[in-house]
């Protein structure tokens, strides 16, 4: 047996981690494109219609009664929920589950057929904050009043079934991710699927978040919190999105879901994620973020320097309606960007929180806006750019209970 040799070793050795560098640079470089996205709220269940209230302006609040309390909410469209309940009879197996599950399938569905996608293996990562709220809060009191509760109790209330759901009505067989991340969870399973693209694992993701909180519990949650709208017989604007001097808190719960077919392919899409930022801050209140936002701070910094971006021509903020959560972003972006800010705006004083999906929702805002070449302004703010300049680049943000923010950057040129 000869002995190796070691020149030659050597030299194959430094030509494989050479080609391997090149490669794993190569491999970071894979773009990141939107290939379509769709979504159902108070705001409509088609694009037109959507961007319709949003050129509109008005806010789409209706007034129920929770324990006895008139309180302001926003429901799905008609439109939306005439949708929902034929894809609840559509098939035996889906008239048990949770809304927030149906509200995801239908605008995965609606997603997956604007991105002209096959049944193939695509992944899957839709979550929610709450996640079946009304399934849970239904079975909860059976148990309350009867001791027992039914055999479907466990399997509908899981979150997992968000993506399980979606995947099972789209025949995909790729991978499938439920989460919770609070406010943030439809933001991050963007990045999350970027890792999962950039790996090389798949090719294809569908992402978003869905949520269904208009339920007795969950409202009750928000008002021991006190940020829950008062209702006011006469307030046109009662939820006042970054109005950053407002007397009291202002949240307003609403009912939504977006989603997103995102891959690698540049065909057909409809903008590039340019940038992408995430961060957690440590807890000084667990309801609440620092005075700073210093976890935006963070995760903004993040996504600009993944764009190689030094500004952006739109910040759409999280901006929930809480004196609080609203003037802590408002202090991280002016950090951020000083005295040169971009474009400020949010959505949520038109169909109000809508918790895990509500990143989802500022993202398509987004999309809207960079399609559409229009600037959809917030009463309560006054920029101080012209809004009538050609839009490339929007940052979209959002921030959650726990100190977490991700910020993406969408960019068309």
């Amino acid at each position: 047996m000869g002995y190796p040799n070691f020149k030659t070793s050597n030299i194959l050795a430094r030509s494989f981690f050479i080609l391997s560098d090149i490669c794993i640079k190569t491999f970071l470089k894979d773009n990141i494109y939107i290939n379509s996205f769709a979504s159902i709220s108070g705001l409509g269940n088609t694009s037109e219609k959507i961007w319709k209230h949003y050129q509109l302006g008005q806010p789409l609040f209706q007034v129920e009664e929770f324990e006895g309390k008139k309180t302001y909410v926003s429901k799905l469209s008609i439109e939306a929920k005439d949708e929902i309940e034929a894809l609840q009879i559509e098939n035996s197996k889906y008239k048990d589950l949770d809304p927030s599950v149906l509200y995801a399938m239908l605008a995965s569905r609606k997603a997956f057929q604007n991105a002209n996608w096959n049944q193939e293996d695509f992944g899957v990562n839709i979550g929610s904050s709450r996640g079946a709220t009304f399934l849970f809060e239904k079975y909860h009191q059976q148990f309350l009043k009867e001791g027992i509760t039914s055999t479907l109790a466990s399997p509908t209330t899981t979150l997992g079934n968000i993506s399980s759901w979606v995947l099972q009505d789209l025949q995909s067989n790729g991978p499938e991710i439920s989460h919770s991340i609070t406010c943030s969870t439809a933001l991050h399973s963007i990045t999350n699927a970027i890792a999962w693209l950039k790996s090389g694992m798949v090719n294809k993701f569908l992402v978003g978040g869905s949520e269904a909180p208009l339920t007795p519990f969950t409202i009750a949650q928000m008002n021991a919190v006190k940020l829950y709208a008062k209702y006011d017989e006469n307030e046109k604007f009662p939820n006042r999105s970054l109005e950053i001097d407002k007397n009291n808190n202002t949240m307003i719960l609403g009912e939504a879901a977006a989603s997103f077919c995102i891959s690698t392919s540049a065909e057909n899409s409809i903008a590039e994620i340019t940038g992408w930022g995430y961060a957690s801050e440590t807890l000084v209140h667990s309801i609440s973020i620092s005075k700073d936002a210093s976890c935006l701070q963070k995760s903004m910094k993040m996504a600009l320097a993944q764009s190689g971006l030094e500004n952006v021509d739109m910040v759409i903020m999280h901006a929930p309606g809480t004196k609080k959560g609203d003037w802590a972003e408002l202090n991280a972006i002016k950090a951020v960007f000083g005295e040169e800010l971009p474009l400020i705006t949010s959505n949520k004083f038109l169909i109000g929180h809508t918790f895990g999906a509500s990143g989802a929702m500022s993202l398509e805002m987004a999309l809207l806006m960079l399609q559409q070449q229009e600037f959809i302004e917030n009463p309560f703010f006054e920029n101080i750019h012209d809004t009538q300049s050609r839009l490339k680049n929007i940052m979209v943000n959002a921030v959650g209970f726990g100190g977490n923010a991700v910020s993406i950057i969408v960019s068309k040129q």
